[in-house]
């Protein structure tokens, strides 16, 4: 005799463990298949150092208090850390942590661990107004804001992405470009 609902796939036996597993293997497998626009990191490691080195002291800097080189030099020092749901270390970490990360390092400044703490931070921003160091938001699970990642210019934006890890991507792939849900200023 089978008794209904005795079996490991009945709700009631599901650990969270699990469906965050099964969760992060859909958005990997929509990741890679969406990904039109990917952006080649290493490439990008070896033109960032540099200019920053190289940069004129002449330049003006950014009209608010966000230094662009040392958020530049925190994101390429965290470029290939492995993604890890809850991570917050150079073994793993995850998108909010990176951010928040990114910018204790950078600024001093600390930001909500969340992603949806971090959604309610600093000042919204519209897309076609984004400049670098601003919050960009995807909802990539269904709830929203799902993701989180920081805006660098010209349509990329830096993140802890679960397919690729800690990387940059363009916001024009289909993949986010279709997912995004808005942009916070946290830097005015």
């Amino acid at each position: 005799m089978l008794l209904a609902g005795c079996t490991t796939t009945a709700p009631r036996f599901r650990t969270a463990e699990a469906d965050e597993a099964r969760l992060a293997s859909r958005i990997r497998e929509e990741e890679m298949r969406e990904d039109d626009r990917r952006v080649d990191i290493a490439k990008i490691r070896s033109r960032v150092a540099p200019a920053i080195k190289s940069r004129p002291a002449e330049e003006a800097p950014l009209p608010y208090a966000l230094n662009r080189d040392k958020v530049l030099l925190a994101i390429v020092g965290f470029l290939g850390v492995p993604y890890e749901y809850g991570g917050v270390s150079r073994e793993g970490m995850d998108c909010s942590a990176f951010t928040a990360i990114v910018y204790e390092d950078a600024t001093r400044r600390q930001i909500p661990r969340s992603t949806a703490d971090q959604y309610l931070e600093g000042a919204d921003v519209e897309r076609d107004r984004l400049r670098f160091g601003d919050l960009v938001f995807f909802n990539t699970t269904g709830r929203t804001p799902s993701h989180v990642g920081i805006y660098i210019e010209d349509d990329l934006f830096a993140h802890a992405s679960v397919s690729y890890g800690v990387t940059i991507s363009s916001m024009e792939s289909s993949y986010y470009r279709n997912r995004f849900v808005g942009a916070r200023r946290v830097f005015p």
